[in-house]
């Protein structure tokens, strides 16, 4: 086959305050920046990411890779028109250039919105189908949080999300949708949906442990034939579209057997329901499990409602002041996003003593800065590979960083905003998060792939950030009618 192959990565949280413009996309990050034609290739090699997967298994596959444009940006509020219209007018320009075609792939999110688009997502595989017909195929890789919309699948001849969280299977689940565009065989498959009525908290959405480990279990027993692709996504729950949300979708070759699929799922899904509450901690309750724990291996702490993978501003620094005011022994925390901080680290030099006000320059709330004389411990240019299962691969790009010591507690500044899910960002530093005592990342889940074998316990923080935990104490105003902002009892009927 030849098949044309591009994509747009963006998970928007529609109540943070920072929109992702047309530079957030061209920049590198932990991923590569926006790139077109053959440059895509070397761009992703290597790299845990879906359209990585997916050019490898086509080419070990024997398949001609047409190479449209790709891009990320970090999670952030709205992608902005200008940003969208431009990179879609690209991949679209591409596409059309393109010719001979038997397929197309994208690599897509699934929870991106834009300052004039609900369901970007949707209105990007709309405008490719557009432009190569009703009878080429046209499939797409999404994330585990996509909201999927009704659009969605039915612009789509097939859709696979990843199946993990922390999302260790990206690169996996770009293979896995080469393999549903084999199997679809030239045919239109059927497609059947179901969206569930409430929302799951992202740091209950881990698929380390049940309800979701199982559930995701289920899903992928279900992916066997005559089904194409089987899937569960428990959706981005910091969206105020209607289609937030989990949702249950397959495609198949019988069409009955895709609905009672879907059915059957879903109703494990529901059935489930109870056990994906949120359990979360004050920062005080922290302190005193803290004071109370014993045991080998640092204790994680997830400060989650600033996580910059959710649309957090990776600053706020409440839980950063609490442990150096109790003054907590042996703790490592990061990565703060703070430029300025790291310039002036850099200019002052390793074993200076510089007065800085680090950290809340963003304006989230009541936050301010941690003020006072830090040691500049060590200092890096924020370029390294990624070691973790997640980051697996990621020439990372985080700009200047420095490692600050305060009393006891050593912060990793980075002047990127970056989401603390691989050791190696420490590291890159000079420090090794096992020996000390205790680790506060601006992360939600996916640091647990790196940094769950290293902890004697986890424990998620009610700490200030955007990136509200709870979708209860979010503002909707536009959810579908009978949404239930948070897990209840599962109710039969």
């Amino acid at each position: 086959m030849r098949i044309a192959v591009g994509g747009i990565q963006h998970e928007t949280n529609t109540f943070a305050q920072v929109k992702a413009t047309l530079a957030d996309f061209e920049a590198a990050d932990a991923w590569p920046g926006l790139v077109r034609g053959g440059d895509l290739f070397d761009a992703v090699r290597g790299i845990n990411l879906p359209v990585a997967g997916f050019i490898e298994a086509a080419r070990a596959d024997g398949q001609s890779i047409v190479p449209l444009s790709w891009c990320s940006a970090t999670p952030s509020a709205q992608v902005t028109r200008d940003a969208f219209e431009h990179i879609s007018a690209m991949l679209i320009e591409d596409l059309r250039a393109a010719t001979h075609l038997d397929a197309v792939y994208l690599d897509l999110h699934g929870a991106m919105v834009t300052e004039h688009l609900d369901d970007a997502d949707g209105e990007l595989l709309r405008r490719v189908r557009e432009v190569v017909g009703a009878d080429i195929p046209v499939v797409a890789s999404i994330d585990f949080h996509a909201n999927v919309s009704q659009l969605m699948i039915e612009q789509a001849s097939a859709l696979c999300s990843y199946r993990t969280y922390p999302h260790v299977d990206m690169a996996e689940t770009g293979a896995r949708t080469l393999r549903a565009l084999r199997l679809l065989d030239g045919r239109k498959a059927a497609h059947a949906f179901e969206q569930l009525p409430f929302l799951i908290p992202l740091t209950s959405q881990c698929t380390l442990i049940d309800p979701l480990r199982s559930l995701l279990d289920a899903a992928a027993l279900a992916e066997r034939d005559p089904l194409i692709s089987s899937n569960f996504t428990p959706g981005f729950p910091a969206a105020d579209v209607s289609d937030c949300g989990p949702v249950v979708f397959a495609y198949g070759h019988d069409p009955h057997s895709t609905r009672e699929t879907v059915r059957t799922l879903a109703q494990q899904v529901q059935e489930s329901e109870s056990a994906c509450a949120l359990a979360i901690l004050s920062i005080d309750q922290t302190l005193r499990e803290i004071g109370n724990a014993g045991g080998r291996g640092p204790i994680v702490l997830a400060d989650t409602q600033d996580n910059p993978g959710a649309g957090g501003n990776a600053d706020t620094t409440s839980l950063i002041k609490a442990l150096i005011e109790r003054r907590v022994t042996s703790v490592l925390a990061g990565v703060i996003f703070d430029p300025m901080a790291a310039a002036q680290a850099h200019s002052a030099g390793i074993g200076a003593r510089v007065r800085l006000q680090l950290g809340a320059h963003t304006g989230f709330g009541t936050e301010t800065p941690i003020a006072g004389e830090f040691e500049v411990v060590s200092l890096g240019d924020g370029k390294f590979v990624g070691t973790g299962p997640f980051y697996k691969g990621a020439r990372m790009e985080l700009g200047p960083m420095a490692l600050l010591r305060i009393g006891d507690v050593t912060i990793a500044v980075a002047s990127k905003k970056q989401q603390a899910a691989d050791q190696a960002m420490f590291r890159h530093l000079g420090v090794e998060p096992a020996e000390f005592h205790v680790v506060a990342l601006k992360s939600s889940v996916h640091f647990r792939a790196d940094f769950g074998p290293i902890a004697s316990r986890i424990l998620v923080v009610d700490a200030p950030g955007p990136n509200i935990a709870d979708p209860s104490k979010l503002p909707f105003t536009k959810l579908r009618p009978g949404m239930r902002l948070t897990p209840v009892a599962a109710t039969r009927a």
